[in-house]
């Protein structure tokens, strides 16, 4: 079965609700293991352009912020259930929810 690597961006006051519905939906599972996840503090970038709602900024302004960057793993099949959990939980409109093939020799 194919596994993917899962990407997600997150301000630091919600990392913990989204870790709770990515593992939640069957993320994090490694073998033996459940709830596998790490973080990783990031720099984000971003403009809200017009007709957004930004989480944080204004419409038009470069923002920079500290977010967290959360990782896990998922089966490919998991994918879509895993992504609406987690957009569920995510505080922005546009959530960033990366999927990424892993190479499994």
């Amino acid at each position: 079965m194919a596994r993917l690597k899962i990407e997600i961006s997150v301000p630091e006051s919600h990392v913990e609700t989204v870790i709770e519905a990515l593992h939640a939906a069957g993320a994090g599972r490694v073998g033996a293991y459940a709830r596998c996840s790490s973080i990783w503090k990031v720099t984000g970038n971003w403009q809200a352009l017009p007709g957004s709602q930004p989480y944080d900024g204004e419409v038009g302004v470069v923002q920079h912020s500290e977010e967290c960057r959360i990782e896990s793993v998922c089966d490919a099949a998991q994918a879509r259930s895993i992504q609406q959990a987690v957009r569920d939980a995510h505080p922005y409109e546009e959530a960033v929810i990366h999927f990424l093939p892993l190479y499994e020799p």
